[in-house]
């Protein structure tokens, strides 16, 4: 099986041959409410994408990542034909300060496989208690694909390598969205990973389901919910007469 390989010293993409033609490349690195990573993977997870290979740099941590005992790598590409859709998912965050090389060595890679188009997923913070999807696009096109189905991000800044990817297809002339799942805080937020998938079912017509997303929401709310019950509790109770234990029995 031949293999599309990219290697700049700095990062290396090693993949398996890609089938699809003029695929669409949706990438999600970990951020605020790890919005990208979650719906990342549950798009993998839901459209059984297959595993095709890794993205790895001297930038990244040096760690390996596991799953029910397996070592699998930080940065994994999956594919899906039956959707020509090629997914990038990440579980470690990208330092602002190699960002640039990060995408730029990531756009390299999309371009030598004939990109269609790249959609860009993450997080953004909001007081706003409902979960809405906000949009980006690095062209006309691409903003009339999206304005009725997003609400447009008129105006703000996309920071991380999720900023980087985009403005490095817009020097480049790929066509690119940016879709934003608001959060109100920095913890795990399925129910905003679960909004941008809804999104990307409209613009691609993948059918992914995202019950279990939600239904992941609520235990982690339960959790929370739990955890600052506890807290509380703890707090509340009077401080009494401090014990102490001997070292020997």
């Amino acid at each position: 099986m031949s293999e599309t390989n990219y290697d700049d010293n700095d990062v290396k993409i090693i993949t398996s041959e890609i089938k699809s033609e003029n695929p669409v490349i949706i990438e999600g690195f970990p951020g605020i409410g790890l919005v990208g990573n979650i719906a990342s993977q549950q798009i993998i997870d839901e459209l059984e994408m297959e595993y095709i290979g890794s993205m790895d740099s001297r930038h990244f941590p040096p760690i390996a990542v596991l799953y029910e005992g397996l070592i699998n790598m930080p940065v994994r590409i999956y594919e899906s034909v039956d959707n020509n859709i090629i997914m990038v998912v990440s579980d470690i965050p990208v330092n602002p300060v190699v960002a640039y090389d990060i995408s730029r060595a990531f756009l390299d890679w999309a371009q030598s496989i004939n990109v269609k188009e790249i959609v860009s997923l993450a997080g953004i913070a909001t007081m706003s208690e409902d979960h809405q999807v906000f949009g980006a696009a690095t062209n006309d096109d691409m903003l009339e694909k999206i304005k009725d189905k997003v609400e447009l991000f008129k105006m703000g800044t996309i920071s991380g390598i999720s900023g980087s990817i985009m403005s490095e297809c817009l020097v480049r002339h790929i066509p690119a969205i940016s879709l934003l799942g608001s959060t109100r805080s920095q913890n795990p937020d399925p129910r905003a990973a679960a909004v941008v998938i809804d999104v990307l079912n409209l613009l691609y017509d993948l059918g992914v389901d995202t019950e279990s997303l939600i239904e992941q929401a609520e235990k982690i709310e339960i959790e929370m919910q739990r955890l600052a019950e506890d807290v509380r509790t703890s707090e509340q109770q009077p401080p009494g007469p401090r014990k102490e234990f001997p070292m020997y029995g």
